[in-house]
């Protein structure tokens, strides 16, 4: 990607990487404190640069979403305060390195209605008016992602609709003339990637079934750690008694589970798709329990390519080193 269509997020840069988004020359570093953004004019100054920043701004605003994926909320860690914001610009503005050139909010991820997008757009849009008065000059609004996409009842706005009611209410505020950005991930391959598993064993229990499969919580970490649901679906149908089960992995812990309480018609040895995988799959998979990583392919048409190899238990030590006697 051309680094100028870039943009760099995060509530903790470290100082060698906000050296690197300088020097690729990205569009733009998104502020979290004014920590940081003193930390990027140093930065600057011993790099002989300029740096195009914007402040991510905490709205205060409820995405409606899980706790942990809720990111613009006064008691998360990310942004500055509303309050704090023009202050802030103000010394971002008298900084020798500094260019402002935009203004940020992302309020969370997975969120299936458009109205906390509008409330976090028109608390945005007022500091946008404030610093136009001030003289402080904003050329784009990036209004972060998080547009979430349907796991099974959700049911997200149509993402046309929903960027044609977001640019409608920014040319009505008379902002027309304002680049907006956003930022899609999920909603682009969330619905695009399944993960696939072998039933190992079929357990009947005391107060549940259990079907044991291969894949575990070190693959699809979401369910663990949101209670989050994923259709789970044979590969092939068969006609075999169906029964309640928990899918859970291998992993020596019980919050090692896939899907709750689904009615199921599988045997021993089946395959099962664990369904919109696309996004915090892979990138959120570990090695936890000496488990080796699952090769990643990609399907295009009639065609399957590999694009990630599978791991081996030899691969997990490979960059490790022995004492010395």
């Amino acid at each position: 990607a051309d680094p100028k269509s870039l943009v760099f997020a995060g509530v903790g840069k470290s100082a060698s990487e906000i050296a690197q988004a300088l020097e690729a020359g990205v569009k733009c570093i998104n502020v979290e404190s004014i920590a940081e953004l003193h930390q990027i004019n140093r930065v600057a100054t011993k790099l002989n640069c300029r740096a195009p920043i914007s402040l991510r701004v905490n709205p205060d605003v409820d995405a409606q979403t899980h706790p942990y994926i809720s990111t613009g909320l006064k008691g998360n860690k990310f942004g500055i305060a509303y309050h704090e914001v023009l202050k802030t610009y103000r010394e971002a503005a008298l900084l020798s390195q500094i260019d402002v050139v935009g203004i940020d909010c992302h309020i969370g991820s997975q969120i299936t209605t458009t109205a906390p997008y509008l409330d976090a757009l028109d608390k945005v849009l007022e500091l946008v008016t404030q610093l136009k008065k001030e003289g402080i000059e904003i050329h784009h609004l990036d209004l972060g992602g998080g547009l979430g996409i349907s796991y099974g009842d959700d049911n997200p706005p149509d993402i046309t609709e929903f960027t044609n009611t977001l640019l409608n209410r920014v040319a009505e505020r008379g902002f027309a003339h304002l680049d907006v950005v956003l930022e899609p991930g999920r909603s682009l391959v969330g619905n695009a990637g399944v993960l696939l598993t072998q039933v190992e064993y079929l357990k009947p229990g005391a107060e549940k079934n259990f079907c044991i499969v291969d894949a575990a919580m070190t693959e699809l970490m979401r369910p663990a750690l949101y209670e989050a649901y994923h259709g789970i679906v044979p590969v092939q149908t068969k006609q075999v008694s169906s029964s309640t089960y928990d899918i859970v992995g291998p992993v020596c812990e019980s919050g090692d589970w896939l899907g709750r309480d689904r009615e199921l018609a599988v045997e021993e040895g089946d395959l099962l798709a664990i369904l919109s995988a696309g996004a915090y799959g892979f990138v959120m998979a570990s090695n936890y329990n000496t488990r080796p990583k699952p090769a990643e392919i990609m399907v295009d048409g009639k065609n399957a390519y590999l694009i990630r190899a599978r791991e081996n238990v030899a691969d997990l030590f490979a960059s490790e080193t022995i004492l010395p006697n």
